[in-house]
Order: structure tokens, then C-alpha cells, then sequence
């Protein structure tokens, strides 16, 4: 048979048609693949679970066919039965949920809060009393919401112990865990280790369980100074340990199995559980023991880690009689448990050396680990508690004088509310970490891959903070932690401290800032916050040319150092040498790779030819560099340089931008006094708009006059060739129009809207009159418009998404004003000039025409808004329960009289779908 007279065939099947299974085609797929069978499509579609088609994306339609007894209307009583069945299923779920809440959010925290305030009387009767406590409803709320506290931090340590016994398992326990050290039968290190790798700090080492990890970049990054002998010595006791590790690895491997601590088997008990059969919310009663095992897991975790360390630090305070200076610090139990932290870590010390002592290895490999978790614990604390704290003080200590304070002032204010105190200058101190640590990235992106031998690059992909707590000794993270008090402390004295004095000195009526609220300001300070957090600081902020400014700024400060000390080498690399010399660079470093025991190459230094032979050839993280005469002495001649540079670049970011927002600032207010940090936004937003333009102008300035004038007139306009001015004229009025509308009316109207209905009927009483500010009701407008925009474009897909999403792609080069007039601007404004007249119509207009009295005029006038809000969503709500009795009711008269489903076909004429079947060919 011929091809075109072949019969049609089921795509899935490829068997014909028949009278009793006849063939569709419910897609808009054509040629072989147009046809299927309703039975293979419903087995695909339930294999699949999809409901349309993998090709064409077009969605099957199914109609229903119900019995021939079926009434035109369901009789009332299928209905009351149906709706009986549903609310009691929706019961049932609810008495589950309910439950599951009383359970989580009752049970467990009233529980823990209750345990732990039991544990802390540090009475018996207390404990005598517990059950009886638990049933009290005395504090139900405060001690609910006490006790979630306490419930994240008990869940908190358990997460954190778990990950810290992966970080050991898989990072390799210290040596001095090891239960059969060995002794260091290696002195001269192994056959590949370059004489004098483990110069400075070791962090480089090739044991399989790392003893200090490659984090400091003593060794990532080679120091340019020359090793002196006591590192030698360090290094050469480093190697023995590093042999001896490596023998303990090859002849320990059962020393790994026992830090698993596999008394449950935690693999198939996460395999089974999920989160919703953890939680109950399968609609099984599981959860039950659960609960019982996280109230177990809470009491064992506040006994554990918060009671013995509480009471062993308070024994300890008041027998050394330190009890009226903890008291004093407002925060007894905080400081009070980490000193029991601390003696508890000292106590696992001297029993660890007791048990090694007596060779008792399980108390001993026990003892070790609880060390370390204490260790690792207090380190947390330390990094990321109270250094930040300590950098906070010292911030605002050091400008005290800016703000015309003292430190009778702070201590009034941390008398007064210590918490929040210190919560501040922690956050403050935060803050400022973060900052320097940013800043310390990009100069590893300017400067030679060396030169910051000396403190850490973050973004190294073997930098892991943890595994470094676990195996440095605690001597080394103290002098990195008061390295870092140093020179963290030294920098804010250079950049603030400092330049306040200055200041004082050169401009004494500059200073202090004003960062004080008066009441009698002409202009809002909600509003002038709002204007700052949505207009100002995301025009800054989202822009990307600051940082590449940032960037441009210390380039061009480095070559300039480099050249005038003749150091450029040392700072930025010999990057203008030609192909030969790094073709000889390249052939010395595979030579030295190469060469186990060969020295390295003069040029790149022990630490590099160490990390070379740790990569495997790979990036070394470290070039060569021309050393010139007197490098000590232009060294400190290049520190002195960069520290003259921070101050005047500090006193440039302290007066300049403060200066020119109080200058701009002046011609509105006046004389008044506004808060600085407005002033200061101000002024830094009309520099980073200068500084901008002068570096677009720059940018343009080489391709000479005629250029910049095309330029302009493209980026306006969209055309390549000179045009009149009156097309420039008419860009600039089309402009002014979508932001007077956008920008200007649609919030003010928002924001008017939003005080009418939420703020005046919540905040002024009915026998006052509410006063309304434009400006207010404008920035909060302002707030309530982003929010909406952002919200619109996240949801589904609906004609105001679309309009948004195709005046975002235009842009203001290509600013269409009858669309956004037609599209965007009068159907928003006629919704929220609706929303507002209406309402005041009918208070103002209709309501006094029916006679009622002067208080219910009023009182129609002030709730009116509020009141026909609760009518939309009313009506919202009855449509949501009439789609939905809708959808019960279509539930009901399928399980009743549904007898099946036939498969509809795709018209590709008509584009309708026709219920009957075509005719199959035999």
C-alpha cells in the first residue's frame, strides 16, 4: 500500500482505530503523531502527570458523559449531604491542624519555658512543683513566646553539633586526637616536600587530616620578607607532624569509624522521615512522638549545655568574688556561662592529659571531642560576638566628638536599656567587619596575588573557618584575634578619630552633626525617611559603576604609589614584560615542579614552590616581583603614603557630602535644623550624580566634539543625525509628563487613599478633625507603589504585569506617552480617583439630603472609606464562596451520576472542539 493511503495509527499504540476505540486528535500535533487512542492518552498522562502535550504545549480537553438518569437540577438532599460530607472532612482537618499548632506552638515551647525556668530557680521546691507549673495558665503568651527562643536555640546547638561532627569526620580529627599517635619517625619530611615549606604560620600542610588548615594565607600567598631561623624551626616541627599524621592516617583508618557515632542509623531514618510526617502534616498522628522527642531533646540540651555551665560559671564567680562586677555588666547569665564554658573547656583539658596519661583511649578520644566542641563554641562567641562588639565600642567612642556626646552619655544610655545598648554597637560593629572585608576583596583584585600574604582571602575555595578552629591550638586564634583588635582599632583611629580632630581644629563650626528630632521641622522626618529608603539609597545602591569607581580609584592610587617608590612591580607584577619572559617564568616554574628536590626559583620564594607542589601545577597563587634597592625603607614609606591617603580620603567622606546637603538642604528649609543622615544622603546623591557625569564626559570627551553632541542626541531622541532642538524640547516635556504622573500623582493619590482608609480612622478620634499633609501621604504613596509594582510583577500574568513589564523594556529612551496614558496612567488613576470621590459623594452629597443629624453626617464622613472596604472584601469573599459551592456542587453531580469521559478534539478551522469522535478508517 502507498504511503497516503495508509491508515491513521495511534501515536503511542501505532495500531488503527476501532469502532469501540476509535481515534482523536486532541492536539494541534500533525502528520504521524496526530492521532492517539483515549486509553493510551490517559495511561501516558498518568505516567507523565502532565496535562497537555510534551510537543505542541497544547492542553487536552476531556467532556464529561453522565448517566441518562441524571436529573436537570440535584435534588436538595445531595446537596445537604454532599455539603454535610465536606464541612465534616474540613472539620476533621481542622481538629488536625489544631492540634498539630497546640502541639508546636504550645506544647513543646510552653514546655521548654517551663523546664527552663524551673532548672534556674536553683530551688527543689521548684522541681517538686514542675507539673503542676506546666498545667499553670499564668504568662501563657510571654512564656510561649519565651520558650520558641529557647526551643530555636536548643534546635540551633543540636544542627550545629551534627555539622560539627561532619566537619570532623570529613576534615580529619587533630592529632592529638588520634588514639594511637605515633611518634615522628620522619624528621627530614617527605621525599616531595621542598626544604622550608612551612615557613610563617604552616597553614599549608599534606597530611590527609590537615592539622592547621590552608586558611591564613601565611602560606597561600608567599610572604616577600625572608623567613628568619625560629620559623625554620617551627617549620621543621611542622613537617615531623605532618609525617606523623600521615602515618596515622594509613595505619588508623578505624580512628575515622569511631567519630561517626552511628548508635542511630541516621541515613534511612532521614531516607523515611519527611518534613511534613515530622511535623503531622500528612494527617497521621506520628507527630505525637515527636513532640515527646524534641521536649526530650529541649530538657536534655538545657540541662547540658546551659544549666552545668551556668551554675559551674557562678560557683566559680562568687568563690573568686566576682559576683558584684558580674552583677554590674547588666548580662550575669551570659557572662556567668561563659566562664563556666571556659573552666569547663580548662577541666577537659587536664582530664584529657589525665586519661592519655593513664593510655584509657575511649575516655580519652571522648574527652577530646567534647574539648573541641567546647572550643569551637567559645571561638563562635569570640568572632562573631564580641569582636564586632569590641570594633562597635570603639567606633563610637572614637566619635563621640562628632555627635557632641561623652561617655557619661553612653553609660546613661546602657544603664537605661543595656540590651538594645549592646545589640547597637554589635550590629554597628558588624557592619563595619563587613565593609573592611569587602574592601580587603577588591584590592585582591588590584593588587599582585602576594602582597596580602598576611591576612586571609575569603574568597579562597580552601578557606574553611571551622576546620581551623577545630585543629589550630587556642595560642594561635588568640594572637590572630588581638592581631585583629589592632589593626581594626588602628584604622578607625586613623579614618575617624583623627580626622574629627582635624575638623575641629580647621572648621570648628562644622561639627557635631545634628542627630537630634524637633518637633517644630518644617518637614516630616517619616517622610523624608521614606524619600531616603526609596529614592536615594536605590539610586545609589543598585547602581554597579561605584564599586568599578572604587576600583578605578585604588588602581590608579597603586600605580601611582608604585611609580614615585618603585615599587610598581612589588604592587601590581611585571605585567608589561613580553611573552619571553613569562615563557621562561612558565619554564622555571615546571622545572621546579618538576624537580622534587630542587630549590625553588629565586624570584617566587619557598611558599610558592610549596603551594605549586600541593596544587599539582595548578594557579600558585603568587608572582614574582622586582625587588629594588632600600625595599624596608619604601615599604614604610608606602604605608605612611597609604595612611596619609585614608585620612584625606576620610575627611573628604566626613565634610563633603554633609557640606553640600546642608548648602542644598538650605534653599527649603532655611535655617531649620534636619537631621544629618538627610543631609548626608542628600549631598552624597548630588556628588555620585557629578562624579557620574564627569566620568560619562570623560568617557566621551576622546572621540571629540561632534561625537558627544550625536551622543547626547541618540540617547534622547533614538536618532543617528542632528535633529532640532524642538524634538529635544519635546523628549523632555514627554518625560516631565510620565514622571508628574508616575511619580507624582498616582502616589499622592495612594497615599491619600491609604490615610483615609487605615491611618485616620485608627489614629484621630471621632470628635476631631484629621489633618492631611500632601507631602506625607505622597512619600508613603511613594512606599505603597513599589510595593504593589513589585508585588504585580511576581504574580501570575494579567493585563497591569504586562503593561508594567512593556514600560520597563522601553525605557525612557523610548517613552511612548499614549501608551502609558491609555494603558498604564488613566486606568490607575480612574480606579483611585473612583475609590476617593465616590465615597465623599455619597458622605458629603446624598447623606445630608436625607435629614439625619450633624453627629451621624460626621460619622458617615469618617467611616465611610473604612466602610466600603469591608464591603469589597466582603463581596470578594462571598465570590470566593460561591466559585467554591460552585466547585462542590459540579463534586457532587460527578461522584453521583459520572459515568465517564470522552476525549475532545482540536478544530483547527472553527478552533472549537466537537464532543463526537471522527470517523476511524478500517
Amino acid at each position: 500500500m502507498d504511503t497516503a493511503e495508509e491508515a491513521d495509527i495511534c501515536r503511542v499504540c501505532r495500531s488503527e482505530g476501532t469502532p469501540d476505540k476509535p481515534l482523536y486528535h486532541p492536539c494541534v500535533c500533525t502528520g504521524s503523531i496526530k492521532f492517539i487512542h483515549q486509553e493510551c492518552l490517559v495511561q501516558w498522562l498518568k505516567h507523565s502527570r502532565k496535562e497537555y502535550c510534551e510537543l505542541c504545549k497544547h492542553r487536552f480537553a476531556f467532556t464529561p458523559i453522565y448517566s441518562p438518569d441524571m436529573p436537570s437540577r440535584l435534588p436538595v438532599q445531595d446537596i445537604f449531604a454532599g455539603l454535610v460530607t465536606s464541612i465534616g472532612t474540613a472539620i476533621r482537618y481542622w481538629f488536625h491542624y489544631t492540634l498539630v499548632a497546640f502541639a508546636w506552638l504550645g506544647v513543646v515551647p510552653l514546655t521548654a519555658c517551663r523546664i527552663y525556668k524551673c532548672l534556674f530557680t536553683g530551688s527543689v521546691s521548684s522541681l517538686l512543683t514542675l507539673p503542676l507549673d506546666m498545667l499553670s495558665t499564668e504568662n501563657l503568651l510571654a512564656d510561649c513566646l519565651q520558650g520558641c527562643f529557647v526551643v530555636t536555640c536548643t534546635l540551633c546547638a543540636f544542627i550545629s553539633l551534627v555539622w560539627l561532627r561532619e566537619q570532623i569526620v570529613h576534615g580529619g580529627a587533630p592529632l592529638w586526637l588520634e588514639q594511637n599517635p605515633q611518634q615522628p619517625a620522619n624528621a627530614a619530611g617527605q621525599p616531595n616536600e621542598v626544604p622550608g615549606a612551612g615557613v610563617g604560620d604552616g597553614e599549608q600542610q599534606p597530611a590527609p587530616p590537615p592539622a592547621d588548615p590552608p586558611a591564613e594565607n601565611a602560606a597561600a600567598e608567599a610572604p616577600d620578607l625572608p623567613p628568619d631561623p625560629a620559623d625554620d624551626v617551627e617549620a621543621d616541627n611542622e613537617e615531623e607532624e605532618d609525617a606523623a599524621a600521615e602515618d596515622a592516617a594509613e595505619e588508623n583508618n578505624g580512628g575515622q569509624d569511631d567519630m561517626n557515632w552511628n548508635a542511630l542509623e541516621w541515613d534511612r531514618a532521614a531516607e523515611e522521615l519527611t518534613w511534613e510526617r515530622m511535623l503531622g502534616l500528612d494527617g497521621s498522628l506520628v507527630f505525637l512522638e515527636h513532640v515527646f522527642w524534641v521536649v526530650s531533646l529541649n530538657t536534655l540540651f538545657i540541662l547540658v549545655f546551659a544549666f552545668c555551665p551556668y551554675h559551674i560559671g557562678h560557683f566559680s564567680v562568687v568563690g573568686l568574688g566576682f559576683e558584684e562586677y558580674v552583677l554590674a555588666s547588666h548580662f550575669e547569665g551570659l557572662i556567668t556561662t561563659i566562664v563556666g564554658y571556659i573552666l569547663l573547656a580548662l577541666t577537659l583539658i587536664l582530664c584529657h592529659g589525665l586519661a592519655a596519661l593513664l593510655r584509657f583511649q575511649r575516655s580519652r578520644r571522648l574527652l577530646g571531642v567534647c574539648y573541641i566542641v567546647v572550643k569551637v563554641s567559645l571561638l563562635v562567641v569570640v568572632e562573631i560576638g564580641v569582636f564586632p562588639l569590641i570594633c562597635g565600642w570603639w567606633l563610637d567612642i572614637c566619635s563621640l566628638e562628632m555627635f557632641d556626646a561623652s561617655l557619661k552619655d553612653r553609660e546613661l544610655s546602657f544603664q537605661s536599656a543595656p540590651g538594645t545598648t549592646m545589640f547597637l554597637h554589635w550590629l554597628v560593629g558588624m557592619v563595619y567587619v563587613f565593609y573592611f572585608a569587602s574592601f580587603i576583596l577588591l584590592l585582591r583584585e588590584v593588587l599582585r596575588p602576594g602582597v596580602l600574604w598576611f591576612l586571609r582571602n575569603l574568597n579562597d575555595p580552601d578557606f574553611n573557618p571551622v576546620q581551623e578552629m577545630i585543629h589550630l591550638p587556642i595560642y594561635r586564634h588568640l594572637r590572630r584575634f588581638i592581631l585583629s583588635v589592632v589593626v581594626f582599632g588602628s584604622i578607625v583611629l586613623l579614618m575617624l578619630w583623627l580626622p574629627i580632630r582635624i575638623i575641629k581644629l580647621i572648621l570648628p563650626s562644622f561639627l557635631p552633626y545634628n542627630v537630634m528630632l524637633y518637633s517644630d521641622a518644617p518637614v516630616s522626618e517619616l517622610s523624608l525617611e521614606l524619600l531616603l529608603l526609596q529614592v536615594v539609597l536605590p539610586a545609589l545602591l543598585e547602581q554597579g559603576h561605584t564599586r568599578q569607581w572604587l576600583k578605578g580609584l585604588v588602581r590608579a592610587w597603586t600605580v601611582s604609589a608604585g611609580y614615585l617608590l618603585d615599587l610598581h612591580s612589588y604592587l601590581l607584577g611585571d605585567q608589561e614584560e613580553g611573552d619571553n619572559n613569562g615563557n621562561q617564568a612558565a619554564n622555571n616554574n615546571a622545572q621546579a615542579r618538576n624537580n622534587n628536590n630542587a630549590l625553588p626559583v629565586a624570584g617566587e620564594g619557598l611558599h610558592a614552590a610549596h603551594q605549586a607542589i600541593l596544587q599539582q601545577g595548578g594557579p600558585v597563587g603568587f608572582q614574582p616581583y622586582h625587588r629594588p634597592m632600600r625595599f624596608p625603607f619604601r615599604i614604610m614609606l608606602l604605608i605612611v603614603f597609604m595612611c596619609v591617603t585614608l585620612l584625606v580620603a576620610s575627611l573628604v567622606c566626613l565634610t563633603l557630602p554633609v557640606f553640600s546637603g546642608r548648602w542644598l538642604m538650605s534653599f527649603w528649609t532655611g535655617s531649620a535644623k534636619i537631621h544629618e543622615l538627610y543631609t548626608a544622603a542628600c549631598g552624597l546623591y548630588m556628588c555620585w550624580l557629578s562624579i557620574r557625569a564627569i566620568t560619562v564626559l570623560l568617557a566621551w570627551m576622546p572621540q571629540g566634539r561632534r561625537v558627544i553632541l550625536l551622543k547626547v542626541q541618540e540617547w534622547t531622541l533614538m536618532v543617528p543625525v542632528p535633529v532640532p532642538g524642538n524634538f529635544l524640547l519635546l523628549w523632555i516635556v514627554k518625560t516631565l509628563i510620565v514622571a508628574v504622573m508616575l511619580a507624582g500623582l498616582i502616589p499622592l493619590l495612594l497615599g491619600l487613599l491609604f490615610d483615609l482608609v487605615i491611618v485616620a480612622p485608627l489614629r484621630v478620634p471621632l470628635d476631631q478633625t484629621p489633618l492631611f499633609y500632601p507631602w506625607q501621604d505622597w512619600a508613603l504613596g511613594v512606599l505603597h507603589a513599589k510595593i504593589i509594582a513589585a508585588i504585580t510583577l511576581m504574580g501570575p500574568q494579567w493585563w497591569l504585569k504586562t503593561v508594567i513589564e512593556q514600560v520597563y523594556a522601553n525605557g525612557i529612551r523610548n517613552i511612548d506617552l499614549h501608551f502609558i496614558i491609555r494603558k498604564l496612567a488613566a486606568p490607575v488613576m480612574a480606579v483611585l480617583l473612583l475609590s476617593l470621590c465616590v465615597p465623599y459623594v455619597i458622605a458629603a452629597g446624598i447623606v445630608p439630603l436625607m435629614g439625619v443629624t450633624m453627629e451621624m453626617q460626621n460619622l458617615v464622613q469618617r467611616r465611610i472609606y473604612p466602610f466600603l472596604l469591608m464591603v469589597v472584601v466582603l463581596m470578594g469573599i462571598l465570590s470566593f464562596q460561591l466559585r467554591q459551592f460552585k466547585r462542590l456542587y459540579e463534586h457532587i453531580k460527578n461522584d453521583k451520576y459520572l459515568v465517564g469521559q470522552r476525549l475532545v478534539n482540536y478544530e483547527r478551522k472553527t478552533g472549537k472542539s466537537s464532543p463526537a469522535p471522527p470517523p476511524s478508517s478500517p
